[in-house]
């Protein structure tokens, strides 16, 4: 005999936003609230793959940029003016930002946005820096 389970609600809903979006939290934003952005990375062949979750946007409400070794990607969702009997989309600036590996080459930098997902690939043909001594002088 089969037993059907009765999912249990979370009595408090906005706690699980909060807690996904607690590193946005403590930052400055420029304008509204700040969220953040979920992402996926994974290298395909000799390229860095980053995937953003933006559904909803207009690629031109979108920016996607890279300096210093991080790729940064950053959204705003406008609220349209009109009476709410009740809303749950988030609206203002999201951004996310991440590392990327070593060898990534900032000139080779390619995005399509599709289907609610950003896709930003990154080639991975750029000279790796060799690893430098540095002398240790005695001062005594």
């Amino acid at each position: 005999m089969a037993t059907l389970k009765r999912a249990q609600r979370f009595p408090f809903p906005d706690i699980p936003d909060w807690f996904e979006n607690l590193p946005a939290r403590f930052a400055m934003p420029t304008m509204g609230e700040l969220y953040t952005v979920r992402v996926e990375d994974y290298t395909e062949g000799d390229r860095y793959v980053m995937r953003a979750e933006l559904p909803g946007m207009s690629p031109e409400n979108i920016d996607v940029f890279i300096s210093d070794g991080v790729l940064t990607v950053q959204a705003e969702r406008t609220e349209k003016d009109v009476a709410k009997n009740h809303s749950e989309i988030r609206y203002g600036v999201m951004s996310r930002s991440v590392t990327l590996p070593p060898g990534a080459d900032e000139d080779d930098v390619t995005a399509d946005y599709a289907d609610g997902m950003l896709t930003v690939s990154v080639g991975m043909g750029a000279e790796k820096p060799s690893p430098k001594h540095v002398e240790i002088k005695h001062s005594g």
